[in-house]
């Protein structure tokens, strides 16, 4: 019997008529392979993953395999999105023992959660040198059957490995302008100077490193540093990676130059990179930034937002090409035939050599991904703008991918910090507004009364899975934004709340962080990961809302924290900086201070308004800022004993207990946040 029915999980729903007989992850599902005396298979994939949908068709779907799997084994499904500490755990056993991993995650354990054999991908017949899938459970099962003591003790391994790897970073002490100089350094000799970015193909959007440099050119003056950065923004900006018609950015490129995308798109992603670009125009004032950094904010609202106020995790990869088939950028692709079909002769030469669509095409079966020439001019902007709105309305018109509905917590707080600071630099009311429905989502929704987070919801059910670090980190960075964007004191005491939990129970005795909590379920080991991959990870995250928080309260404790965590930047940043960006951008703020800006006047008041403004304009690393009336300091501990200067609205601005003289006016106050 499959047991899917009625998760939370959009991705668990798409199994839920599978012939094969899954569990969700359970400790009844456990209890069913001890009953039996079989080996578990635990598959672990999301929603928008390309190579999940093609295991499910060849191999979940096909009556013969199911019927041996059944058989021979309890199949447990999980949403790595929705238990990133059950997939943590098993991917670090994945990659310790074959130097890879990646999802579909493909991992055999014995009833009691040992991992024993691993893989990813596996097709149905034999291919490239792998074996079929159907091979590997019938060697699985022989395994187990005549083996079993030899299985029992490559598990006992596999799990004591796991146990001894736990980091013991915390205390080290903060990263120093040494380690910071060898992080930009090894950046540098990751660069690709031609094509932008880091590294070769495949090739992922860098957004934390992006913001580490920035901070670091905000803070030394480094021009490396902010070429490095704009230039990987300008390139990404007209590449394929980048949706030249609806906004927004797909997973990553599968070459170096940007071209082809993986074309997944990701709320965190979007989210982490609309920010980027938005920091980037406050630095640089490009133009080519504000437009990228709206339009993904706009893509966001229009194309990920719930009916619950929230954001969805994901667009799906494939969607139907128009004859039934279910293909990979189907949505996105154009042929010179396509724009010829939507344009017109004319306007299809025109668009075909602005947006690199040729014949022979630049994806698969002639089709072309869109991007932007390279020159930095556009001739005709007003007839280009024409026909993007056309193509779009066309593209509107195609079957969509399907969308991963779920709310995930720690991705949501990264959106609403990236809304809300949008929406105050460019003067977008709207997008302000977004990013306060989606914290009231938050609030209403995932925590509960002792303010614990819940992981997911969808419909405006809550799911069952507990938070995870980066959901408190994240979603405290997200309040502490929107704190400072809308000067509304609730969100910072609700951050309080959040980042009150990490300290009691996310935190080790050295200061090192825990991915999940000292009361969450036990698994073989508790995950404990620092590194930055796709989004922060919970450990750089709760560093930096930490500080953040202790600059808004002055609270030693916080600021411990936070310091104790950046000991594993420390140690990391000058070996593999590309791999912890954000812990390098919040050690920055360490670096700066962070500078703590207090701006007294009424919202109503133009001068309050203006100051409030220049004071989120200012590229100081990690400032915060509060705003609102005299006597708000309840609210705002940093409004404390700020008056008016001679009854007209001031700014306040301290770092390292020592604090400027009181400004009211605007350009002063700028020079102050900028160098």
């Amino acid at each position: 019997m499959n047991r899917l029915a009625g998760v939370t999980s959009p991705y668990l729903l798409q199994h839920a008529e599978n012939p094969v007989d899954w569990w969700p992850w359970t400790p009844e599902a456990f209890e069913e392979a001890r009953r039996r005396d079989v080996p578990v298979l635990l598959s672990v994939g999301y929603s928008a993953c390309h190579w999940c949908h093609v295991m499910a068709h060849e191999s979940f779907e096909d009556d013969a395999t199911a019927a041996y799997l059944n058989e021979h084994f309890v199949p447990v499904k999980v949403d790595r999105e929705e238990r990133p500490d059950v997939d943590a755990v098993y991917m670090e056993a994945v990659q310790a023992a074959t130097g890879q991993g990646g999802w579909p995650m493909t991992v055999f354990l014995t009833p009691d959660a040992e991992p024993f054999y691993f893989g990813t991908y596996f097709p149905p017949e034999p291919r490239h040198g792998m074996p079929s899938f159907l091979q590997v459970l019938e060697g699985v099962r022989v395994a187990w059957t005549d083996r079993r003591e030899e299985v029992g003790e490559v598990a006992g391994n596999i799990v004591r490995e796991l146990a001894g790897r736990s980091l013991a970073f915390g205390g080290a002490g903060v990263p120093g302008e040494q380690e910071l100089a060898q992080a930009l350094l090894g950046l540098t000799r990751d660069y690709d100077a031609k094509y932008g970015g880091f590294g070769g193909a495949p090739k992922f959007p860098p957004s934390m490193v992006v913001e580490f440099l920035l901070r670091h050119h905000a803070r030394t003056g480094a021009e490396g540093a902010l070429e490095m950065a704009a230039h990987t923004c300008e390139a990404m900006a007209r590449g394929g990676i980048y949706d030249q018609l609806g906004g927004g950015f797909a997973r990553y490129s599968v070459d170096r130059e940007w071209v082809v995308p993986h074309f997944e798109k990701m709320l965190y992603d979007n989210a982490l990179l609309c920010r980027v670009y938005a920091h980037l125009w406050r630095a640089t004032g490009s133009d080519l930034a504000r437009r990228v950094a709206l339009e993904t904010a706009d893509f966001m609202v229009r194309e990920l937002r719930t009916a619950e106020g929230g954001f969805a995790s994901a667009l799906d990869a494939d969607s139907d090409d128009g004859s039934g088939k279910v293909v990979e950028g189907a949505y996105y692709v154009w042929t010179p035939e396509q724009l010829r079909e939507v344009l017109g002769e004319e306007d299809a030469a025109h668009a075909a050599r602005h947006f690199g669509v040729t014949e022979e095409g630049t994806f698969e079966h002639g089709s072309s991904v869109l991007q932007l020439p390279q020159d930095a001019g556009v001739a005709d902007a007003e007839r280009i703008e024409g026909i993007r709105r056309r193509l779009f309305d066309a593209r509107d018109r195609r079957p969509r991918p399907g969308r991963d509905d779920k709310i995930v917590a720690a991705w949501n707080g990264l959106a609403i910090a990236a809304l809300a600071e949008t929406g105050a630099f460019f003067d977008r009311p709207d997008l302000v507004e977004r990013a306060t429905e989606a914290a009231d989502l938050l609030v209403r929704l995932h925590m509960d009364g002792s303010a614990r987070l819940a992981r997911t919801s969808k419909d405006g059910h809550v799911g069952a899975n507990a938070g995870v670090l980066e959901d408190y980190g994240d979603v405290a960075e997200g309040f502490l934004t929107l704190a400072a964007v809308t000067g509304e004191g609730v969100w910072l005491e609700f951050a309080g709340f959040l980042l009150d939990i990490v300290l009691d129970r996310f935190t080790g005795e050295g200061g090192e962080l825990y991915d999940t909590a000292h009361d969450a379920e036990r698994l073989i080991r508790r995950p404990q990961d620092p590194t930055d991959n796709a989004a922060p990870s919970g450990w750089t995250a709760a560093a930096g809302a930490l500080l953040a928080y202790a600059a808004h309260t002055g609270s030693e404790a916080h600021r411990t924290a936070a310091e104790q965590a950046l000991g594993v930047v420390k140690a990391l940043g000058p070996r593999a900086p590309r791999f912890i960006g954000w812990g390098l951008a919040v050690a920055e703020a360490v670096l700066d201070g962070p500078r703590e800006v207090a701006v007294v006047g009424g919202a109503d008041a133009e001068e309050a308004r203006a100051l409030h403004r220049a004071a989120l304009l200012g590229t100081a690393p990690g400032a915060v800022v509060a705003f609102g009336r005299p006597g708000a300091g309840d609210e705002f501990p940093l409004l404390r004993d700020r008056p008016l200067i001679d009854g007209r609205p001031a700014a306040y601005v301290c770092r390292h207990f020592v604090c400027d003289a009181p400004t009211t006016d605007v350009a002063e106050l700028g020079r102050k946040l900028s160098n």
